[in-house]
């Protein structure tokens, strides 16, 4: 649907050579719902307008279902971007016209006729819930209601890709939720393909289905969002990752825990049915050791339960093992942290910041 290959963007400013982007090979396919996370700087903006040739790469190539934007000519290419809907971080409307003809704005510049007009934006106001506000100025609306004007004129011509750069930044998290959900409702009713550029987690674990990681203009990691969030390879991936779901064993837990009761410390790994079933309960009843529940949460990420919790195991190492084993056999994903005595020396979260330290005893995964 969309291929971005070994695409390079430099900017002069000042006499002064700014590489954006370096090397980006991304492919979007047909219906998904694909984000791009970054910090400020990170390239996002850039790439995005790559896709509607907004921008054009100093080098690589640009696919969209199946076409080179750079063999088109300026004809072809207005044509295919009509295919391309976009939505922007400040609503971009114009103030003098009503929200009934901000929408139609598309249409008109197509030169439909005005009854087409009017039933194609009839049928979007109804879509975005904003039916009784046709005849409404922008400085009306909150600015919920601006976004979803806003995603009505990018629907206006029918496209089957829509751009999103930074859709939500400037709504709250309760208007933010509802604009996702249109989004998803757009996905799902629509079939359009949709690629957001965001720098919330939030926003990627609501939605997406899949995920890049953007820094200093290069893509450090990408894949499906439950694989990515379950096992961030990137310091960055995971520095995202923590905003949304909670890894780290807090402090004051860590100091309150005694010397004299010092185990071995495991984190463990729920994925999907196994979220739900009590194995901890299975563990204590089974084996001859002491189980402290150190820290625990749960997320959900695409309908899929995704668990993370860490204990303190106590007891001969011959039992730990066994329970640590049958742990595995029900498919968790089990590693052995740094003993209790250097988290207590540290007085750092190992989960987080020694994590590349950790002693894995076993990892097994369910088949």
């Amino acid at each position: 649907m969309i291929e971005l290959k070994d695409i390079h963007k430099t900017f002069k400013r000042k006499g002064q050579t700014i590489e954006a982007l370096k090397g980006v090979n991304l492919r979007v396919d047909k219906g998904d719902i694909f984000g791009v996370i970054g910090y400020s700087g990170a390239g996002k903006s850039t790439l995005i307008r790559m896709v509607n040739y907004l921008e054009r790469p100093t080098k690589g190539r640009v696919f969209v279902e199946g076409e080179a934007l750079d063999q088109f000519s300026p004809a072809q290419l207005r044509k295919t971007k009509k295919k391309i809907g976009m939505i922007f971080q400040h609503f971009n409307l114009l103030e003098s016209k009503t929200v009934y003809d901000n929408i139609a704005i598309p249409l008109v510049l197509l030169k439909q006729d005005k009854k087409r007009i009017r039933e194609r934006v009839t049928e979007l106001l109804q879509f975005i819930g904003l039916a009784d506000k046709a005849d409404s100025y922008p400085n009306e609306l909150s600015g919920g209601q601006k976004q979803r004007v806003g995603i009505a004129r990018a629907l206006a011509s029918n496209p089957s890709i829509l751009l999103c750069d930074e859709a939500t930044s400037a709504l709250d998290p309760q208007t933010t939720k509802s604009i996702l959900d249109l989004l998803k409702k757009i996905n799902e009713e629509y079939h359009i393909t949709i690629l957001i550029i965001t720098h919330e987690m939030a926003v990627i674990q609501q939605i997406c289905n899949k995920v890049a990681v953007m820094e200093k203009g290069e893509i450090i990691e990408q894949g499906e969002v439950l694989e990515v969030f379950g096992n961030p390879q990137h310091p960055t991936t995971e520095s995202f990752v923590r905003t949304v779901i909670q890894t780290s064993v807090p402090e004051s837990v860590l100091q309150s825990l005694s010397p004299e009761r010092a185990g071995r410390l495991f984190k463990l790994k729920f994925v999907g049915g196994n979220a739900s079933e009590p194995i901890i309960d299975s563990l204590i009843r089974k084996y001859n050791v002491s189980v402290n529940i150190l820290f625990a949460n749960m997320s959900e990420i695409q309908s899929t339960t995704l668990g993370t919790m860490i204990l303190q195991l106590g007891g001969e190492d011959r039992d730990i093992f066994r329970a640590v084993e049958f742990l595995g056999s029900r498919g968790v994903e089990i590693g052995e942290l740094q003993e209790l005595q250097e988290f207590q020396n540290h007085r750092k979260d190992p989960v987080i910041e020694e994590s590349h330290k950790d002693r894995v005893i076993k990892e097994v995964t369910a088949v």
